[in-house]
């Protein structure tokens, strides 16, 4: 994961950093107890396979400290943080046993963890984690116990099975984890599987260390400056990413502050752009955009009138029609909102954007640059088209709210040249429900002629 985190990565990443000084959910108490079990289950599997010999204790013990010392470097990821374990779990797995490797590795988890807890900085029922922690340990010590081999006389071959079977292993009780405690998507869970190309690449300075681990069990302790190394960039990397999530929290909140003073400007104004905001994020999932195009259209809805800050306010509540000079004026306003919007900067600048081009027209007659079609940003023709509805079905300063038929017949009419013909018609479906129930209609007016509107399209979605 990189330092410019997508949004979902961000929304993920603050749950995490939430997440050790707060209570267990029950979700997360079923996975630590089911992913426990399962974890007891398949030790004794292996404890079955193959029984564990005598075996010299310092070296296992140096190894599981190292491990336990490694396992205090973590490095955030979006669903939780990865540790470089195979710096001493590739020895530990050469100097025990292998039904004793996951039982050690639950042992280091518990050992690493506890400052925390010591410190209140985690609750103490985490420790339930260990375990499910601990399943990456069970697919090496797997494939040796099934071949009946140990480390140190295995072949290049069966040492590469044994690494893959590590990460199959991981990722799918990562997989069943995060399913269940914080219902990530399958894509979400698996684009965290780069950092088993990390794992790969630290697996060959632990084999060195692991080949001398039993004539020289302090070898082990060659890892220590290398792991002490990789916790700077670790630490540098918790700023950083901390960093980054407090500028998206503060550009959102200069983005609900500026809606706070919309709304305390012109209280219609700030009314509508929030009416306008519902109906557009119910649009957005209907088209089913991106979450970061969904949140920059969620802010250009809520701020597509900010502009009119700058607007004179006998203009913007004028009750009659507006004048060549004072339309001129008006018109502005997304020029004024957009200049608002870059000075705030970061992803501000994406909303500025479609905040100016939410007057443009789909046949090229808006403003203030004249595109047409797909030229205008789809955003910005999401918004008009809601604004348009919202502008029609809430009273103004100049006319009383109109009907859902008239509105709707409006809407339609203004299909294929204000509005998206498309996004006409998946907003109707969006709206049908404000719909009255069908009335008879008498002989006498079947024929009589319909109501039009006495103001154009313009001046209602201004």
């Amino acid at each position: 994961m990189s330092f410019d985190p997508s949004l979902e990565d961000q929304q993920l990443l603050e749950e995490t950093f939430r997440r050790p000084a707060s209570r267990m959910t029950r979700r997360e108490i079923l996975a630590a107890l089911l992913l426990t079990a399962g974890f007891i289950a398949a030790v004794a599997a292996v404890w079955l396979i193959q029984d564990p010999d005598s075996f010299p204790i310092l070296p296992a013990v140096i190894s599981l400290l190292v491990l336990a010392v490694s396992m205090r470097v973590q490095f955030d990821t979006p669903l939780g943080f990865t540790v470089p374990t195979q710096l001493a779990f590739v020895p530990l797995v050469f100097a025990a046993p292998a039904a004793i490797v996951p039982i050690a590795v639950v042992v280091a988890f518990t050992i690493a963890l506890l400052p925390e807890v010591i410190r209140g900085e985690l609750r103490p029922i985490r420790l339930l984690n260990a375990p499910a922690n601990s399943w990456f340990a069970l697919g090496p010590v797997a494939v040796l116990a099934i071949a009946h081999t140990r480390p140190e006389a295995a072949g290049p071959l069966l040492l590469i099975a044994a690494l893959f079977a590590q990460f199959a292993v991981d990722s799918a009780a990562a997989a069943a984890r995060f399913a269940i405690t914080r219902e990530a998507s399958v894509l979400s869970v698996f684009r965290s599987n780069w950092i088993y190309g990390i794992d790969a690449a630290l697996a060959a300075p632990g084999l060195l260390a692991a080949e001398s681990v039993h004539r020289t069990p302090l070898a082990a302790l060659a890892m220590l400056p290398l792991l002490g190394l990789m916790a700077m960039f670790a630490h540098e990397r918790h700023r950083r990413l901390e960093s980054t999530l407090e500028l998206s929290s503060a550009y959102r909140g200069t983005a609900l502050v500026l809606g706070d003073v919309i709304e305390a400007d012109d209280g219609y104004t700030g009314q509508h752009c929030k009416s306008v905001v519902a109906l557009t994020l119910e649009l957005a999932e209907h088209l089913d955009l991106p979450a970061e195009r969904r949140r920059n259209l969620e802010f250009a809805a809520l701020l597509h009138d900010v502009g009119k800050i700058a607007i004179p306010k006998e203009i913007i509540n004028k009750p009659g029609k507006l004048d060549p000079d004072e339309w001129m004026i008006v018109k502005t306003h997304t020029l004024e909102g957009q200049k608002m919007l870059d000075r705030v900067g970061g992803f501000m600048r994406e909303v500025g954007a479609i905040v100016r081009s939410h007057h443009e027209r789909w046949d090229g007659g808006g403003y203030p640059d004249g595109l047409a079609g797909e030229q205008i940003p789809l955003e910005a023709r999401i918004i008009s088209c809601c604004d348009t509805w919202n502008a029609m079905r809430t009273d103004r300063p100049y006319r009383k709210a109109l009907s859902y038929e008239v509105a709707e017949a409006e809407l339609l009419a203004a299909s294929g040249t204000q509005l998206d013909p498309r996004l006409v018609h998946s907003l109707l479906e969006i709206v049908a429900s404000e719909a009255p129930e069908p009335q008879p209609v008498s002989p006498d007016a079947a024929g009589a002629p319909q109501p039009r509107l006495e103001y154009g399209f313009a001046r209602q979605a201004c």
